[in-house]
């Protein structure tokens, strides 16, 4: 490898030829302020188009973008000469006079690199004034809420959505001073091709993206006395919530969560993990039926809401693949609302209202869609993210940290070790793989590991013996390493037999209502390792051993893809390939047949 020596601020350094002045800089832990550029080596993306100008150094004969400069051999980079300071100082002041001044009521404040940055630079008045310009804000959609007024135009949103995810909805638009990232013809968000799986909010380091905020309306739920409010805490959440006050990426917080849960109210407080085990059951089931028949295969599941919109939006040809099983938070609420309300509470379903924290955005518009509810009342009622919980336990003064542990409530919050694993990529896959496998072979799986689907790579594949039986089995994380894997299957290309797939890099553990990573793909490594550690502490290791499951079908749904179990736990989808949402109720008009089988 061919390496590169210069010396920056004094200290000297060889990197490999082709390394920017910023990225060298890392290696003698030199920062220097950016904020367009973006690099996550892990999922292959680089923002570098070098918009915003704050990185700005002084290397021979003037000032350059440290961003987007490559090193050369002798380069003398200096990066906090006065030059370099004023330069850094000029571009925030005139990024900021044509920003909003509503930082203390803005979702992102105190995440919001331009005013970290800003501090940092100790800029404390608006040097410029003059025109300002001015967009309507975009709040069409149950997911994310778009500010044209607060983009900078670093164009990390565009470079997600177009590269990484493959989407497509965000682009440059208009010239000079009416530039702005937006949609093709200003189109509201509703009525795009979003998944709105939220990773543009991800990665935009301001307030013109942000997830539609659900806080006052839980608080107003939580405070309501009309229905009995049931909650229900999805598995990444607890190995990210912790992040929030301080506690290392990775910190497994159950026990503290659901304590900080009990004490803002909730007197209901169970564990979408319940869930997990119940979809493996019947998404279990659909496989050995589909594989026993040798018909609609591969399976593809259907656990992320972004990646279910995806496919309908772009592979509509194939909706006879996805599971039809629902995801386990409309799982969780479809059993709340119709087993527990009416059999243990004596509650009839329209008055149970179910709150689900999620580390994904595209749950807000996944609970609002129709056909996801029996009798017109949806499962799910409200979601909130991973952040908006901690902003409540924030609201109510409560130290997470200091709170002693607390258990979920039964019956709807006992969870194998397996259903720990929904929350990172290749853990639903490895779930259904435990049961199915005792299912077919009726033998003990002593070693439940299936290292070959763990990990964060973008897309994993491995062959699994069941008892003489080869399973091809594949695992995708992202929607461009999705649309990879689905390009083969619609050309007849694939070897699979069982596809997973979730649209945010790393699985929910990445997803975008969870803490701010800022590119530090270690963090999301930390969170997945987390969800291990807690499967292999567990006594119950796979979801069809789960007791409170097996009395669920005793009591209810009688047995895995019964004719009631359909009722309560199968969906259908949506062609949505030529006709769009009519609104934000996620409505439409040309329906697709029903995948259940």
């Amino acid at each position: 490898m061919s390496l590169v020596n210069l010396t920056i601020n004094g200290k000297s350094v060889s990197v490999p030829k082709g390394t920017t002045i910023l990225e060298a800089a890392k290696q003698v832990n030199v920062k220097i302020p950016n904020l367009c550029h973006l690099h996550m080596d892990e999922i292959n993306m680089v923002n570098q188009c070098a918009s915003c100008r704050i990185c700005m150094v002084s290397a021979g004969r003037g000032l350059v973008p440290a961003c987007g400069t490559l090193v050369k051999e002798g380069m003398n980079v200096k990066t906090n000469t006065n030059e370099a300071l004023k330069a850094r100082k000029n571009v925030v002041e005139l990024l900021l006079s044509d920003h909003p001044k509503d930082c203390l009521s803005c979702d992102k404040n105190g995440n919001c690199e331009l005013q970290n940055i800003a501090s940092d630079l100790g800029i404390r008045d608006i040097k410029f004034e003059g025109e300002m310009s001015y967009a309507p804000m975009d709040t069409s959609s149950k997911s994310i809420v778009k500010d044209y007024n607060k983009c900078i135009l670093c164009r990390r949103c565009e470079t997600m959505c177009n590269e990484i995810q493959t989407v497509g909805v965000l682009s440059g638009v208009n010239r000079g001073f009416n530039t702005q990232v937006g949609t093709f013809f200003n189109t509201e968000l509703c009525n795009t091709e979003c998944t709105f799986c939220g990773q543009c909010i991800a990665v935009c380091p301001t307030g013109a993206l942000t997830e539609v905020n659900n806080v006052s309306t839980a608080w107003d739920i939580l405070n309501q006395t009309q229905k009995v409010v049931v909650v229900q805490v999805a598995p990444a959440v607890r190995v990210a919530i912790g992040e929030e006050f301080g506690l290392e990426p990775g910190s497994i917080s159950t026990g503290k969560m659901v304590a900080a849960i009990r004490s803002l109210g909730f007197k209901h407080v169970f564990d979408t993990n319940f869930a997990a085990d119940l979809t493996i059951l019947e998404e279990a089931s659909e496989f050995l039926h589909r594989l026993k028949e040798n018909h609609n295969l591969p399976i593809l599941t259907s656990c992320c809401p972004a990646w279910v919109n995806f496919i309908e939006h772009n592979y509509p040809q194939l909706l006879n693949l996805t599971s039809s099983c629902k995801s386990p938070q409309e799982m969780f609420g479809s059993i709340a609302k119709n087993y527990y309300g009416p059999k243990v509470l004596n509650i009839a379903p329209e008055n149970i209202s179910v709150v689900s924290i999620m580390p994904c955005v595209a749950k807000k518009y996944e609970c609002a869609r129709h056909e996801l509810g029996q009798d017109n009342v949806l499962d799910v009622d409200i979601v909130i993210t991973t952040r908006e919980l901690a902003k409540m336990i924030k609201e109510a003064g409560i130290d997470l940290a200091s709170l002693e542990e607390e258990e979920f409530d039964n019956p709807l919050g006992q969870s194998s070790g397996a259903a720990d694993l929904f929350g990172t990529s290749g853990g639903v896959l490895e779930a259904a793989l435990r049961t199915a496998y005792e299912w077919v072979t009726d033998k003990e799986l002593t070693d439940v590991n299936f290292n070959s689907v763990r990990g964060l790579e973008g897309i994993k594949e491995a062959s699994i013996n069941i008892d003489g039986t080869i399973v091809n089995v594949c695992v995708a994380n992202s929607l461009g390493n999705a649309r990879k894997v689905m390009d083969e299957v619609a050309l007849g290309n694939s070897k699979y037999h069982i596809i997973e797939i979730m649209a945010c890099p790393g699985g929910c553990i990445g997803g975008a209502g969870q803490p701010y990573h800022l590119g530090d793909y270690d963090i999301v490594k930390k969170r997945s390792n987390a969800l291990y550690a807690i499967d292999s502490s567990k006594r119950l290791r796979k979801s069809h051993e789960n007791p409170s499951i097996v009395a669920l079908y005793n009591n209810f749904l009688e047995e895995p893809y019964s004719e009631i179990a359909h009722k309560y736990l199968h969906t259908y989808y949506f062609d949505k390939s030529a006709v769009y949402e009519e609104s934000n109720s996620c409505n439409c008009s040309k329906l697709a047949e029903s995948t259940c089988e």
